[in-house]
């Protein structure tokens, strides 16, 4: 079995664009023991943690750092449990059909091109389970493939993330499970069931806590906890860790930038957490600091530093009433 057969502290850059800057992902022992031991038990991994801390980005790093191909479903309050597996265009068929009198010579010909099987799209599973047929399916149905930015190869497996999926409904997790327990599935309209074939897939699992998911699915799943050092008890242990991620990100920034920078959050984050505002400033907001005193100041540390208290300002303090 191929493991993630990485060192902790492992650096991953990830693919980024104009929308989305380009993204380092710093693996450390717990998460790739994690990881390593979901493939061995062949369960899914829920990742749980409050939202910036890096889940989804874990994922995707993972998959880079493995060659595996990474596809992604993002849940929401719509989201079926099918539509992991597939999706079926009813609107397009709906159009094909009121076009059928003019484009096919007689009615055994529309029934053919309007098959229910001509209109699925494979979703994430699908993908994971047998790539070759999900392409063949795919280009049936003129859909396009799954986008991996970072180059992932399907040959050496898939790394599927089910991102945010306490936002979904009970069906949803339970579904999910259903089909990865059975190892296939029978979309709608096709005979012939989607079989797991070929290396395991990995499928990793995000939730914000928004919503208590079943105890049936917890117990289904291996589980990682994200989590910063605790304020005020582990307060240096925060400012040493962020300040280890800002480096890792912005390799040329100085020290003591990332320093006041960690400061910041720091004391906002125990400000909020003291007033029970959620979610708490954390790792994101830290990086999004970092991003705009450089890009504000280029090279000019001190600037820098005297700006920090205005950007956080905008990117720590998010809630009414933070303001002095």
């Amino acid at each position: 079995m191929n493991f993630l057969a990485i060192k902790p502290g492992h650096i991953t850059n990830l693919a980024g664009n104009d929308a989305s800057p380009r993204a380092i992902h710093v693996f450390d022992r717990d998460t790739i023991d994690a990881i390593n031991s979901a493939l061995a038990a062949r369960r899914p991994l829920l990742v749980r943690g409050e939202p910036g801390i890096g889940k989804s980005q874990l994922a995707r790093a993972a998959a880079k750092a493995w060659g595996r191909a990474f596809v992604q479903y993002v849940v929401d309050v719509r989201t079926e449990s099918r539509d992991l597996l597939w999706h079926f265009d009813a609107v397009k068929r709906l159009a094909d059909a009121q076009l059928s009198g003019s484009l096919y010579d007689d009615i055994e010909q529309a029934r053919e091109a309007l098959l229910v099987e001509n209109y699925l799209h494979p979703r994430a599973l699908w993908w994971a389970f047998n790539w070759t047929e999900a392409q063949e399916q795919a280009e049936k149905a003129g859909c396009p493939e799954p986008v991996d930015d970072d180059g992932g190869n399907p040959d050496n497996g898939c790394l599927v993330l089910i991102d945010e999926i306490d936002k979904g409904e009970s069906d949803v997790p339970n579904g999910l499970l259903e089909a990865l327990g059975a190892g296939t599935f029978t979309p709608e309209g096709r005979g012939v069931p989607v079989i797991a074939t070929g290396v395991a897939p990995l499928v990793i699992i995000t939730t914000n806590e928004e919503r208590t998911l079943p105890d049936a699915f917890i117990r289904r799943c291996l589980v990682l906890n994200l989590s910063l050092p605790a304020l005020p008890d582990k307060r240096e242990k925060l400012l040493d860790l962020l300040e280890a991620r800002g480096k890792a990100h912005f390799t040329s920034s100085n020290s003591k930038v990332r320093r006041r920078a960690a400061e910041l959050l720091a004391d906002d984050r125990l400000e909020a957490q003291q007033a029970h505002r959620s979610p708490l400033p954390g790792q994101a907001e830290y990086l999004d600091m970092l991003r705009a005193v450089q890009a504000l100041h280029p090279d000019n540390a001190k600037k820098q530093i005297k700006t920090l208290d205005d950007v956080a300002a905008f990117t720590v303090r998010k809630h009414t009433g933070t303001e002095e």
